[in-house]
């Protein structure tokens, strides 16, 4: 989706966002401004995605180093953070997560920085508190304009401010919410685009408590902050820094999905970086200890390691991602044939070629009424059902991009007329699997003649 949007001329992308995928709008034109420089290519694509992951792992290990003044805590957090299984995903995608969880940490980082400069002001030629609340506001807002729901972040922030900071951060959560509040409203009027999304499956819930029930357990045995209770309400801890982030803004958005399903793990990626401050502070506590501790916690971090490598290699094949598009288009691109057309089941899945259009140029859109570019659309348009009939009926050879099985059928009118259509006029020749999706080829003729 990403390639397709950044490379439409500047007008069609803002024709584009003004119907649909708003949200995404700042990142398509960033891609967009890197396409025209570098040229559109996979490298260029996934990128800024790989080099704000390693922004991000630096932030880490600065805000680890930050709240608990130990740097070995820090280097041990970015270290954890760099190897988590959701990070390295989203650190190849051409989507916007990872540049949102960079911005968060550094947000973070300067939050932090912000309330300790507030507490202690600083000496002549050091930068003032008023400073720090200023770029953590450029921050925050940055990443909420790429995804609106990186605001969910303040909330946390807002749980670990002590009493003394509350004021200039409610200027700067306020400044920020107003920044949002167009885009927000933009993208309600165009919440039909995520309709796809379920509800937050018990799965999910099992594994987001599994996540909190960890997260407690590292805090228990995570070094205390300072006994001093005065003392301590002065100032920002680890603890009160990462327990917020890895449970407020994934709680929060699943209580939304009570409402409209909006729940996708990588919307709240940043909440992984509360877990990874917490296992740097426990990881450093345990090298504290006695010779045995030491050895045990080295060990014990070398086989989590290890027990992630077949994670961290499958990551970076094509079979990881739920939709194969590579292998879609190489599959279409190698069955098709002079007079041969594409029926896509449903609209939405035409989306799955658009990577590769020049690959499958042999092949008719037989329900295709206007492309997305053509419509300022992400799927384009399709033609009356009527049309689409009589296109399908003047062909012979059909190839149907359709879920895989067990996937729900369609429900639309043009969609149920495509199947009709084919279930009476068309024989099931031969059906090709493939990670997320399949292509069914169908033949006119009573007897297939491609085995």
């Amino acid at each position: 989706m990403t390639l397709d949007l950044a490379t439409r001329s500047l007008p069609d992308l803002w024709g584009t966002l003004g119907n649909v995928d708003a949200v995404h709008g700042l990142y398509y034109l960033l891609m967009h401004g890197l396409f025209s420089i570098f040229g559109t290519d996979l490298l260029v694509l996934r990128l800024p995605s790989a080099l704000a992951t390693a922004a991000a792992a630096a932030g880490v290990a600065a805000l680890g180093a930050r709240v608990s003044g130990r740097t070995r805590v820090g280097v041990l957090a970015g270290l954890t953070f760099a190897v988590l299984p959701d990070i390295q995903k989203y650190s190849q995608e051409g989507r916007s997560y990872a540049l949102v969880c960079a911005l968060v940490v550094w947000a973070t980082f300067f939050f932090v920085l912000a309330i300790q400069r507030h507490q202690n002001p600083p000496l002549t030629g050091q930068r003032t508190s008023a400073a720090m609340w200023t770029v953590y506001g450029s921050l925050m807002l940055a990443a909420c304009v790429l995804h609106e729901f990186a605001a969910l972040a303040l909330a946390a922030h807002a749980c670990a401010l002590p009493a003394t900071a509350r004021r200039p951060w409610a200027r700067v959560a306020v400044v920020v919410a107003a920044g949002l509040a167009p885009l927000a409203i933009l993208g309600m009027k165009q919440s039909g685009q995520v309709g796809w999304i379920d509800d937050v499956s018990n799965g999910e819930y099992v594994g987001f408590a599994l996540l909190v029930a960890s997260a407690l357990a590292l805090s228990a045995i995570s070094p205390p902050p300072e006994s001093n209770s005065a003392s301590a309400e002065k100032t920002v801890s680890l603890r009160r820094v990462a327990l917020p982030l890895v449970i407020l803004p994934t709680a929060l958005l699943m209580l939304l999905s009570l409402y409209k399903p909006l729940y996708l793990e990588r919307y709240v990626l940043y909440g992984l970086v509360g877990l990874a401050l917490l296992v740097g502070a426990v990881l450093d506590r345990a090298l504290q200890q006695g010779r045995a501790l030491r050895l045990t916690a080295v060990a014990s971090a070398c086989l989590a390691t290890a027990m992630l490598v077949p994670d961290s290699v499958e990551l970076r094949t094509s079979e990881s991602r739920s939709d194969n598009v590579t292998a879609l288009a190489a599959v279409l691109s190698d069955e098709a044939a002079p007079g041969d057309g594409v029926l896509y089941l449903s609209v939405k899945r035409r989306a799955w070629t658009l990577a590769y259009p020049s690959r499958n140029t042999q092949l008719a859109d037989l329900a295709q009424a206007l492309t997305p570019v053509a419509s300022h659309s992400l799927y384009g348009t399709e033609l009356p059902p009527r049309q689409v009939r009589a296109h399908m009926l003047a062909t012979s050879r059909i190839l149907v991009v359709t879920e895989p099985p067990g996937s729900p059928s369609a429900d639309t009118v043009t969609d149920k007329w495509k199947e009709k259509t084919l279930a009476t006029h068309f024989s099931k020749c031969r059906t090709i699997p493939l990670k997320g999706a399949q292509v069914v080829i169908y033949e006119a003729s009573a007897r297939c003649l491609t085995g």
